[in-house]
């Protein structure tokens, strides 16, 4: 058995397949990684493409559409392999990705997950929205990253180059030890896709794992392969969904506060997006926030003992980011 799985999870993604899967056999060592692509329903002939082109890697076929949380799930659920990598299909990885991380995570078996520095793949030497080197999130539930905070994207100069532990890593390339995925039960697949991998990383601390960014390894990453940034149906999924891990996962005492607080601001941004003429983004917040209110229930009954991980911004990203215009994080 290899110690490494690398799945991609495929869905209509034939031209990134062919872009990029390439790169990944190249640099992936074969006595040390299986790399299985796993599909979700395609109806765009990446399972010809693939049997033709890439007959060496293996094929999981689902007849439906499961999304990003219920493919990998049903994926990963049959690979007995030590550690997986969840790896998008528009990502280009890059000589050297895959050892550092595993050296990383062999050193400390608390490290239950790891991501590497993802920079963009259209502007190679910026951070790329979906990771950068390493996930944060603010007391009131607002991701962030060391090299993107909110659209503010820096300038990849060595600064955020050190090994760290952070609060989530990015699903867009997502190393995790199996034993541990397993016995979370891995994705929320309610989540469908968005805001899932930081689900699932503050699940991994409320066990004592930690989360960690490894910059030596690094990939590249085109972002929006599947739903677009600009997507109602993002939007829609994002604003839900971090309603959703806020309910799961903070000290119950804290959680209708903080609640109360994100749907006045979630309010505030609904608004800003019915003056920049988004009626479509509107109505996704609205949308969000109902099926927010008569879903909860479903994570009310099994809440589990809750802790404060060390590494949540204890102030608001907000704040810094809008009114003191502190748009790196180094400036934090």
């Amino acid at each position: 058995m290899k110690r490494v799985a690398i799945v991609i999870l495929n869905w209509n993604g034939k031209h990134w397949l062919e872009k990029f899967l390439a790169s990944v056999l190249t640099y992936s060592d074969p006595s040390f990684c299986d790399v299985i692509v796993a599909d979700n329903a395609s109806t765009d002939n990446s399972l010809e493409f693939l049997k033709e082109n890439f007959p060496d890697v293996q094929i999981i076929v689902f007849e439906k559409n499961h999304g990003f949380t219920g493919g990998y799930n049903r994926a990963l659920k049959s690979l007995e392999h030590e550690y997986f990598v969840l790896l998008n299909s528009d990502i280009e990885v890059s000589k050297n990705w895959i050892e550092p991380i595993i050296r990383l995570m062999d050193g400390d078996k608390l490290i239950a997950a790891c991501q590497p520095k993802i920079l963009d793949y259209n502007k190679r030497d910026y951070f790329e929205y979906a990771g950068a080197s390493g996930g944060y999130i603010d007391f009131l539930g607002y991701p962030f990253c060391r090299g993107r905070i909110f659209d503010a994207l820096e300038k990849d100069e060595g600064q955020y180059d050190d090994a760290k532990r952070v609060f989530w890593a990015s699903g867009a390339c997502l190393f995790v030890r199996s034993e541990v995925y397993k016995k979370l039960g891995g994705l929320d697949e309610y989540f469908f896709a968005h805001m899932e991998e930081i689900d699932l990383c503050w699940r991994m601390q409320n066990e004592g794992y930690h989360v960690w960014v490894e910059p030596l390894s690094k990939v590249y990453h085109v972002g929006g392969g599947t739903l677009q940034s600009d997507s109602p149906k993002k939007t829609y999924l994002n604003f839900r969904n971090n309603l959703f891990l806020i309910l799961k996962n903070y000290d119950f005492w804290k959680v209708y506060p903080i609640i109360f607080l994100r749907l006045l601001l979630d309010g505030i941004a609904a608004i800003r997006f019915l003056l920049q003429g988004k009626f479509s983004h509107f109505i996704a917040i609205i949308e969000a926030h109902f099926s927010f209110h008569f879903n909860q229930i479903r994570y009310l009954k099994d809440r589990k003992k809750q802790v404060k991980p060390s590494t949540i911004y204890a102030k608001s990203i907000v704040w810094e980011y809008f009114v003191k215009k502190r748009k790196k994080y180094k400036n934090l």
